[in-house]
């Protein structure tokens, strides 16, 4: 009999009152879980407005230590209600450091450990190098309940060493919790069809399915507010979308896998047996020569 694992992403807008977040996010757990839904990706940052738009000392009060985190808090006695693995993505203080991370929450509500996010970005209406260090844990991918799981997030997802990193570890589903959407400096910029793109190329050069779960709405503030573009998907391991939602819905959507096929054909396709590491020396430089 062959491993099948059932994948949902979230996509909701949140405001600024913790506790309604949560109390949002839980809902839409359920109604996950209620599909048959095993692993739940809510979107990047959930207990709050993502405040990176702006530099403001204040948000620094925001953070918590991993463990006791509301965020973490409230979602795994949930997990181990339902029976499934949630990972969860927070703002998280260590002494004096701060991070963007995700915690790990296995399906018996256990909590398996945290990622950090590795690339930061810093640009217009994302100005996240003032608010996280970058990453000190190294791609991680757990074992959970359901299968073996990586988690990048959002600017992590365009890279493709980060995909390949996790895949090389054994990730059997690659998620990515995600806050991205307008442009500040640009209005006419819009990212939303390459964000998708660059997540099914990582889909298809790793025979892997990819999930990305983005928030949605416009959420005011300083720089005139931020707007963000939904499009929560799930593409299997052809790069095919399998499940999405449009901009502005809120919602869930689902999609199945069988694990032990996606093994055979990654396998059958050659990509990590043909690999020349030999000849990746230009990767790992920061400038490279010819």
């Amino acid at each position: 009999m062959s491993r099948s694992l059932t994948v949902a992403a979230l996509q909701t807008a949140y405001g600024v009152d913790t506790a309604a977040n949560l109390a949002r996010t839980a809902e839409l757990v359920r109604e996950a879980a209620a599909k048959g839904a095993q692993v739940i990706l809510p979107s990047e940052l959930i207990q709050g407005h993502y405040f990176c738009v702006t530099q403001l000392e204040s948000w620094f009060a925001t953070a918590h230590p991993w463990r006791e985190h509301p965020c973490v808090v409230a979602l795994a006695p949930l997990a181990a209600e339902l029976g499934v693995v949630i990972p969860v993505s927070i703002f998280e203080r260590e002494g004096p450091h701060y991070f963007n991370s995700v915690v790990m929450i296995d399906a018996d509500g256990s909590l398996m450990g945290l990622y950090r996010k590795s690339h930061i970005p810093d640009g217009p209406g994302y100005q996240e190098k003032y608010y996280f260090r970058p990453g000190d844990t190294g791609f991680k991918v757990w074992d959970t309940r359901f299968g073996r799981i990586g988690v990048g997030i959002c600017w992590d997802q365009w890279y493709p060493e980060c995909a390949r990193a996790m895949a090389l570890m054994g990730a059997e589903v690659l998620l990515y919790p995600t806050a991205i959407g307008s442009e500040p400096q640009d209005a006419s910029l819009d990212t939303r069809d390459p964000w998708q793109r660059v997540m099914q190329g990582h889909a298809v050069a790793n025979c892997i399915p990819v999930v990305a779960a983005n928030r949605t709405g416009f959420e005011p503030g300083a720089g005139g507010g931020q707007s963000f573009y939904g499009s929560s998907f799930i593409a299997d391991h052809r790069g095919d979308l399998v499940a999405s939602l449009d901009r502005e819905v809120q919602g869930v959507i689902t999609a199945s896998f069988d694990l032990d096929f996606l093994a055979a054909h990654r396998a059958s396709f050659g990509f990590f047996r043909d690999r020349r590491t030999d000849l990746y020396g230009a990767l790992v430089s920061p400038r490279p020569t010819t």
